[in-house]
């Protein structure tokens, strides 16, 4: 796929006009993480709710029965997660399960200052800088659902992938891939790539073989079909109240429409709705979801043979693969929101200003989120009105984010005979 290389003059013009505001620098960014990071732990047990609730209850059960010779899950019983998510719940039992919830907090934070380090480089690229104040942005917006899940293990790892698949993608793949084996969304970037990158056999190769050797392992300490587990869990949920095709049911049981109800799962530990044609969704979320992302990928595959840059169709690409996740899935957790940061940061980095509208609708939707879980989920388990339409706002406004990235995958095709719009200035993180 032809990239184009700017030469100095263009790419200073386009560093001088990246990010005005030449203050926000290294120290006072570093500054705002801790501050951030400080005040979402504060969040996790000052807010309403139970925001550490999987976290307190799941996590450390599971954790504590595989130190005490209760069975490790993915190994001696089935598993909701991939096998490798259960390596940083037993991490935060490092010192003991009095100081769980903390030391998870902890070990969130490192991995997030891992990726904020790699992110800002030395400081010196303005993108870099910018993308570097909207993570922080989105994170307090979010908040602690951004750090209270095995998705805040995820994301950083994604956001270090993304950052350097350019100029390593092997090594990008294989972080990526064990990202996939704790929880499955990374497993998208690795199919954008795919599609996209110039070494697609070798990036194949990669995820191929680090998938392997992971199922290898857990089938030499006695796993059987307990590492695959995962699937068939995920497969046999029901609705989840905060999913957008819960909506059709939300609102009428909002409406007090007769045979519609919200109910607790004591078995997935999560709120799902019931009503007239409920099941039929349940049992066409998943074909359809499959059907979404193919067409998605075919559109950047044609994108990719019209000769698209890199620098265009790999972050909306990225950014419409993850949100189809999000949307056409009958799961729908309000920590799915998190899975943004990566694609709209890697979008920042490349592209700059042409990215602002796509990370102020990522901005609105984390902070709906927040506002529906925790603060106000009592409202939402009992079909308020208001609290449906909040919810609802939500998720239009993730249905308006996937058409802006469907438009630029669709787009970064037709542009490929223009290829002085396509100029990247160098970056530390982003090099051939």
């Amino acid at each position: 796929m032809p990239e184009s290389t700017p030469g100095p003059t263009a790419a200073a013009a386009t560093d001088a006009t990246a990010h005005p505001r030449g203050w926000v620098r290294p120290a006072l960014l570093w500054a705002g993480f801790a501050a951030v990071h400080a005040a979402l732990a504060w969040l996790c047990f000052a807010s309403t709710g139970w925001p550490l609730g999987d976290v307190e209850r799941s996590y450390l059960g599971w954790a504590t029965d595989a130190v005490t010779g209760g069975g490790v899950v993915g190994i001696s019983a089935p598993f909701v997660y991939p096998i490798l998510a259960i390596l940083p719940m037993l991490a935060a039992l490092a010192f003991g399960p009095g100081l769980y919830s903390l030391t998870w907090l902890g070990l969130v934070t490192l991995l997030d200052a891992v990726a904020f380090a790699v992110l800002l480089g030395p400081g010196r690229d303005p993108r870099a800088r910018l993308a570097a104040a909207w993570w922080l942005g989105f994170l307090l917006l979010l908040g602690p659902i951004a750090v209270g899940r095995i998705d805040a293990i995820t994301v950083p790892l994604a956001i270090l992938a993304v950052l350097v698949l350019r100029s390593r993608p092997v090594w990008g793949t294989m972080l990526l891939t064990l990202a996939a084996w704790i929880k499955i969304w990374p497993a998208a970037v690795i199919a954008a790539l795919f599609l996209v990158s110039r070494k697609r056999w070798p990036v194949a190769a990669a995820a191929a073989g680090t998938s392997l050797g992971i199922v290898v392992i857990a089938l030499f300490l006695g796993s059987g079909l307990n590492v695959f587990s995962f699937v068939s869990e995920q497969t046999n949920r029901g609705i989840q109240i905060e999913s957008p095709v819960a909506g059709l049911w939300m609102w009428q049981a909002a409406l007090k429409t007769p045979g519609n109800y919200i109910y607790y799962d004591q078995q997935i530990l999560t709120y799902q709705v019931i009503g007239t044609g409920t099941q039929v969704a349940i049992a066409v979320m998943t074909p359809l979801l499959l059907a979404c992302i193919a067409a998605v990928l075919l559109l950047g595959w044609q994108a990719n043979e019209a000769g698209a840059s890199w620098p265009r169709l790999f972050p909306p690409l990225v950014l419409a693969l993850v949100l189809t996740l999000i949307l056409v899935n009958k799961v729908g957790s309000p920590q799915f929101t998190a899975w943004l940061a990566a694609p709209v940061i890697l979008g920042l980095v490349l592209r700059g200003r042409a990215w602002r509208l796509p990370a102020v609708l990522a901005l609105a939707v984390a902070a709906l989120t927040q506002l529906v879980y925790p603060h106000l989920y009592d409202w939402l388990i009992v079909a308020d009105p208001l609290l449906v339409l909040v919810l609802s706002l939500r998720n239009m406004l993730e249905v308006i984010l996937l058409g802006w990235a469907v438009r630029e995958v669709h787009a970064s095709g037709a542009r490929s005979e223009h290829p002085e719009h396509d100029l990247v200035p160098p970056t530390p993180n982003l090099k051939e």
